[in-house]
């Protein structure tokens, strides 16, 4: 389980640390597209190649982790991402990180040896094709709920005449993206666990294929609503989503149990409850800084450099050149200049 648990943890951080290196890179380089000057242009950019490089890493390791382990440890300990990011944007992008960004890398960090702990005992059953029809079914209703949902929020607002997105069409956005996120992960198990059951070997790439699907159309969703929503909302929504999707969908669908031991269970609970308050707490640092009286954010970093955009009016947004490098919004101020820097 450990194993397991490590290689999650190194490909999420690939997967995290990549991105950003590739949208470091795309800040000198054009629009992608086919053309071949273009592809060349992006290929020689070190920057960009790196993190496509450790991108394509952590994706092989994830597919390693869910092989040896259930989707419901994977995908919350895949959710550390966000503060083994922040970790590597502080010493290598020297980014200034807050108190409470520090309390959420604990909390992440502590969750994951919880998991671990709690996750010894945890065996999957056999799983028969059938239930598979009804996973499908119930989220394609959820997803019709959603966007019909989403189709009354956009009428109120022209009605309306508003231009700034709602909450409820960030939370809806940020919703369909983490439980896309999560879907990509089960399905990419589900190709192990039927050929562990003697089914063919080409489930594995077909499923592979059907993940890729999946995590593309979350980006497509996560990009649409980052365009004009709020990033923390969205971004807080989707690690949520894509965390709750995993557990729930692993246990139902793929025949994975709490452990039978009272300790162990309440090791996993605790591990799965810490993860995701780490999350949060990462992605909505920034807001909650800003509620803590002034005399003790004199006493602590507050962050204010790489926050700086976050603390802007809520209709500016940055729009992202590269929708192969959709990550949270939050991780990347390190790219834009501050007025200071751009009078000096």
């Amino acid at each position: 389980m450990w194993e397991s648990i490590c290689l999650t943890l190194a490909a999420t951080a690939g997967n995290n640390i990549g991105k950003v290196l590739q949208k470091k890179g795309t800040v000198i380089l054009p629009p992608l597209s086919f053309k071949l000057k273009v592809i060349r242009s992006y290929a020689v950019n070190k920057s960009w190649a790196i993190g496509f490089l450790i991108d394509i890493s952590g994706a092989l390791l994830m597919l390693r982790a869910l092989s040896m382990a259930p989707v419901s440890v994977i995908q919350p300990v895949s959710g550390c991402g966000l503060a083994i990011l922040s970790i590597f944007s502080h010493f290598y992008l020297q980014e200034v990180m807050n108190v409470i960004d520090w309390m959420g890398i604990t909390l992440a960090g502590i969750g994951t040896i919880g998991v671990g702990a709690g996750g010894e005992e945890q065996e999957a059953s056999s799983v028969s094709i059938l239930q598979l029809p009804w996973l499908a079914f119930f989220v394609v209703i959820l997803f019709v709920l959603l966007n019909g949902w989403l189709r009354i929020c956009r009428r109120q607002r022209r009605e309306q005449e508003l231009m700034e997105y709602e909450v409820v069409e960030e939370i809806i956005y940020g919703l369909e993206s983490g439980i896309l996120f999560g879907m990509a992960s089960v399905i990419s198990k589900i190709g192990f666990v039927f050929v562990e059951q003697g089914f063919s070997k080409m489930l594995i790439p077909t499923c592979v294929s059907i993940s890729i699907c999946c995590s593309g159309t979350g980006f497509y969703y996560q990009t649409r609503g980052l365009k004009h929503g709020r990033a923390i909302v969205i971004s807080t929504c989707a690690a949520v989503a894509s965390i709750v999707t995993g557990v729930l969908a692993g246990m139902l669908a793929l025949g994975e149990r709490l452990p039978s031991s009272p300790a162990a269970r309440l090791s996993l609970l605790l591990g799965w409850l810490f993860i995701m308050m780490g999350v949060i707490l990462l992605v909505s640092s920034t807001r909650l800084m800003r509620h803590i009286p002034w005399p003790l954010q004199n006493l602590i970093p507050s962050g204010m450099d790489r926050n700086f955009c976050l603390r802007r009016t809520g209709s500016h947004r940055v729009k992202d050149p590269s929708p192969a490098a959709v990550v949270p919004a939050a991780t990347l101020h390190h790219l834009i200049p501050t007025p200071a820097k751009a009078k000096a």
